[in-house]
């Protein structure tokens, strides 16, 4: 059952699994003490939410496969998973490639290994989705 992570970067209470939530206020905390500041855009999606998206993309006109480049398919997110978070830092868009010219990103992709977090969308990753660098799973 997930467990609240606190708001987000749009005011919305996250959520993820007790595990995951532990691994995360460690990473995060640990990361503010370095100068870091990590923000959450989002964490736990249920399957209608994730449906939720692709049909809003749908009605917008854009197509279905370009669409599932960059947004799983209900049921295939790691977001149902409780696991994942897709994070930013202050001064950069949220959701955007230019994340990965952050500190926060450089500091992820050194240290966040050692608290369970995985990049699990990078360049050329293996399911075909866009590179995502602010997508992080927690993996144990």
């Amino acid at each position: 059952m997930p467990v609240s992570i606190g708001k987000d970067v749009f005011d919305r209470e996250q959520k993820m699994t007790a595990q995951a939530a532990q691994a995360w206020f460690i990473l995060r905390d640990e990361a503010a003490t370095e100068g870091i500041t990590l923000q959450v855009v989002s964490a736990f999606r249920p399957v209608d939410y994730q449906a939720g998206i692709i049909r809003k993309k749908l009605e917008a006109g854009q197509g279905i496969k370009d669409i599932l480049r960059v947004s799983a398919a209900p049921g295939y997110s790691e977001h149902h998973s409780g696991r994942a978070l897709d994070l930013t830092t202050p001064g950069f868009k949220p959701l955007e490639e230019e994340f990965e010219k952050s500190p926060a990103f450089e500091w992820l992709k050194n240290r966040a290994g050692v608290y369970g977090f995985k990049m699990t969308y990078p360049r050329n990753n293996c399911h075909g989705l866009s590179y995502e660098p602010w997508h992080w799973c927690w993996i144990g």
